[in-house]
């Protein structure tokens, strides 16, 4: 997994995720919404195709939210539920659920 800006929109989303210790920390700058749902939703899987014990997301770069990342974040939170492992945000900027 690597950092994933997109061509179209480098300045406004990236998402970069990374396995620390066996979890997966996905950090995530800029503006979430239908355009990038599928790279977030991608970003959220690990790299053998299958949801990560554990994830945990960065949303301190984001600065804008709509219901399509709402709906990636419960889709992916139900996958990991469903493994038994677990979600988690950090310190976010603002108010927001995983």
């Amino acid at each position: 997994m690597s950092d994933n800006p997109r061509d179209d929109r480098p300045d406004r989303f990236s998402v970069k995720p990374a396995v620390v210790d066996g979890v997966l920390v996905v950090t995530v700058y800029g503006e979430i919404d239908h355009d990038v749902k599928n790279d977030l939703a991608q970003a959220l899987i690990s790299a053998d195709g299958t949801a990560p014990p554990r994830i945990v997301v960065d949303l301190s770069g984001v600065t804008f939210m709509d219901s399509s990342g709402i709906n990636v974040f419960i889709a992916a939170h139900r996958r990991v539920s469903e493994a038994r492992g677990g979600c988690a945000s950090p310190a976010p900027r603002s108010p927001s659920c995983v």
